[in-house]
């Protein structure tokens, strides 16, 4: 988990894939935190991509990092509604705290669960974790 945390990182931004129905939504995310060995992303609930990821948890990343190299990570959306995620997560990311507060009502967080992720280049054989 810790390699994909560092390797999100490197990557600034990456992006998010949902369903909506048959139609797959993409957006850009690029905070995380890794809390109590779970990797933890976040989102409001005021988004259509919260609801799209309580009606079907299933998610994919991908992202590129400077150099080059790439990942393609599939997993659940476990959202953790505690307090003390949500403090991990602004302590990690204190650029969200002007759009999120501890208790502000739409502020979420969720780990991905099951997660299968490949960081992949054009020189390499692609690097497999589970998580």
């Amino acid at each position: 988990m810790e390699k994909i945390l560092e390797f999100l990182k490197e990557c600034g931004v990456y992006y998010l894939a949902t369903a909506d129905g048959d139609q797959p939504r993409v957006r850009p995310f690029g905070a995380q935190c890794g809390f109590e060995g779970r990797l933890y992303l976040t989102t409001s609930n005021k988004k259509a991509v919260y609801a799209q990821m309580k009606a079907n948890p299933k998610i994919e990343i991908s992202g590129m990092s400077r150099d080059g190299r790439w990942i393609r990570l599939t997993a659940e959306a476990v959202f953790d509604e505690r307090r003390e995620a949500r403090q991990a997560m602004l302590d990690a990311n204190p650029e969200l705290s002007p759009m999120y507060s501890l208790d502000d009502g739409k502020f979420e967080v969720f780990y991905l669960a099951n997660a299968t992720a490949e960081i992949c280049s054009f020189s390499e054989n692609p690097q497999v974790y589970k998580f």
